[in-house]
């Protein structure tokens, strides 16, 4: 795994403010992690717990969240998964994993993380993922594809999430919409125009 991927989650985590308290503490977890494994921590083969990369995808309206219900565990989540030796972000391993799990390119990602989940996992016989959680939105007019670690994909609305829902994921709705909105708002006017404004 290049020491790109390391430094690029260690400076994105550093900077990064946690939106509650249970955040935070897995921040501090996570910021612990990297320093004691190094690089290592980034990959699926450090056993003791590695960081991982998933998006919330929502539809081009805002109006729709897109869940796959997970091959392995049979619960519904999010997307996303372990960081490979190409990715160079923790939001581009995001973005990756993502568009391979929905089958919807044009992806469009907001580079704040929203969350940061620690959980249990069966990978490599038992593990932690230390999971950084992000928003994204798919186009409009996009069409989901099955890939072959989920048994089916869904859009839900964001007040009808189906069941068995994985832990966690609920959460991630209301940062998920609050970025969505965000990128919708129009980007503010540059000083010299906001300062005729009125004139």
């Amino acid at each position: 795994m290049p020491d790109a991927l390391y430094d690029d989650a260690t400076a994105l985590l550093t900077g990064w403010r946690p939106p509650t308290a249970e955040a935070a503490a897995a921040l501090d977890r996570t910021l612990r992690l990297l320093r004691e494994a190094g690089p290592a921590a980034m990959t699926r083969a450090h056993r003791a717990g590695h960081v991982t990369a998933s998006a919330l995808v929502l539809d081009a309206t805002g109006t729709r969240v897109l869940l796959c219900l997970h091959g392995r565990f049979r619960r519904w989540v999010q997307l996303g998964g372990h960081c490979e030796p190409g990715d160079g972000t923790l939001a581009g391993a995001a973005l990756r994993e993502a568009t391979e799990e929905s089958g919807i390119s044009g992806l469009w990602l907001d580079p704040t993380p929203i969350d940061l989940d620690i959980h249990e996992v069966s990978c490599q016989g038992g593990s932690l993922h230390y999971d950084v959680r992000f928003a994204a939105v798919a186009p409009a007019g996009a069409v989901e594809r099955v890939s072959p670690e989920s048994v089916e994909l869904g859009w839900f609305p964001p007040d009808a999430l189906p069941a068995p829902l994985a832990g966690a994921t609920a959460q991630l709705v209301a940062p998920a919409l609050a970025a969505f909105a965000r990128r919708a708002a129009p980007a503010p006017a540059p000083a010299s125009e906001t300062s005729t404004v009125g004139r």
